[in-house]
């Protein structure tokens, strides 16, 4: 492997890198990435493998010895501080983050946001090492925008929508509305890890996805995932275009949303973990300002696309409308609009991304066809107990 240089042309140097959470949709594509692309070393932790068996086995593989699996729980488990120690950067990954969950179980929701990841901040910040912490774009909570009457002019400046990591306010809905349980405790992980910085010298960078979607992403109930669970709008619209369903839109699907590649976001990442100089100290929107569409646009989309990929044509009634009290449950709240600036990412690791919204989706939805369509005609056909 030729001698990779950072963005000022440094030789990089090999790393260990601790990743918690390496078995999941983001964690599956880093370490295929810094397998395939890099010399670097990954103590991969998680509780489940599955998304990344074919990079643990067999021992023929090229980057056999460079990736180590740990099934382990960050919950109580003594050997994380160690495997920390063991490592020069570390990446966490490990949350809950599905919407349907921080109504249902906001216990669960804060508890795996904030307090199973102290430990993880306190022992980089006690061990002088450098960490990445994943947050979410959910900690903006509601445009300042969204506040505005319907029909103001003021709605389309982007001063009131567009959300910038440095000056944009963190706006959430009441304590009832249990559905911000999620970005408040990804919010007050975020101060604390910035606290750490300013009082204890943590080296640390702070991610903000904005919708990353592509192949492993979520789970198709009932297939490769609880039957009584609620992915994600990505995977549950997938869900009902293999099963020949309408797609559910909340409310009438107008919130608005952007989407990026995971394979761009995941560039922007490796520019973090070989770049400290630039990425350090910063906190990062990682998204695609250019694929936005509102809920409703996007179930047209991937109704078109799911039918060139799969040759089936389309429903009758693709879509229909449910509200967000029926499909949630009580105390769901949205965000009516998302839209990241890029200024800061651009010019600290001059990333941009590049996948449109229709590749995207067409590879995403020509993996989930590919290997789904079996699965769900099977458990379609089987009878059920009477």
């Amino acid at each position: 492997m030729a001698t990779r240089t950072d963005l000022d042309g440094r030789p990089i140097k090999p790393l260990t890198i601790c990743m918690i959470g390496a078995g999941g949709f983001i964690g599956s594509h880093l370490c295929e990435k810094l397998m395939s692309e890099t010399p670097h070393k990954v103590l991969a932790l998680d509780v489940y493998n599955d998304k990344i068996k074919h990079l643990l086995e067999p021992d023929s593989l090229p980057w056999a010895g460079r990736i180590q699996f740990h099934r382990l729980n960050i919950k109580h488990d003594s050997r994380l501080e160690g495997l920390i120690k063991m490592a020069d950067l570390t990446i966490n990954l490990a949350a809950i983050c599905t919407p349907a969950d921080y109504n249902t179980r906001p216990l669960d929701t804060i508890y795996s946001n904030f307090i199973d990841a102290l430990p993880v901040v306190k022992y980089c910040s006690e061990n002088n090492k450098r960490l990445i912490h994943f947050s979410t774009c959910e900690v903006y909570g509601k445009t300042i925008g969204s506040f505005l009457p319907k029909d103001s002019p003021l709605r389309q400046d982007p001063a009131y929508y567009v959300l910038k990591e440095d000056t944009s306010p963190c706006i959430f809905g009441s304590i009832e509305k249990q559905r911000w349980s999620y970005a408040c405790a990804k919010q007050l992980i975020e101060r604390l890890i910035y606290a750490e910085g300013a009082e204890n010298g943590l080296e640390f960078t702070i991610v903000r996805p904005f919708n990353w979607i592509g192949p492993r992403m979520d789970f198709i109930p009932g297939i490769d995932g609880p039957s009584e669970g609620v992915p994600r709008v990505l995977a549950c619209f997938s869900n009902n275009l293999l099963r020949r369903e309408p797609l559910k839109l909340v409310d009438g699907g107008e919130s608005q949303r952007t989407f990026i590649y995971i394979k761009d976001a995941i560039e922007a990442v490796l520019l973090m973990i070989e770049n400290p100089d630039r990425a350090n100290g910063h906190i990062f929107n990682v998204g695609n300002p250019n694929n936005e569409v509102t809920v409703r646009q996007l179930a047209e989309m991937m109704t078109k696309v799911y039918a060139k990929v799969s040759g089936e044509t389309v429903l009758e009634s693709p879509t229909v409308d449910v509200s967000s009290k029926e499909f949630y449950g009580e105390g769901y709240d949205d965000s009516d609009k998302r839209i990241p600036d890029m200024t800061i990412i651009n010019k600290q690791l001059g990333w941009n991304p590049k996948t449109s919204l229709w590749d995207l989706l067409e590879s995403t939805l020509t993996y989930q066809h590919r290997t789904y369509a079996e699965a769900i005609k099977k458990s379609i056909a089987k009878p059920s107990a009477s």
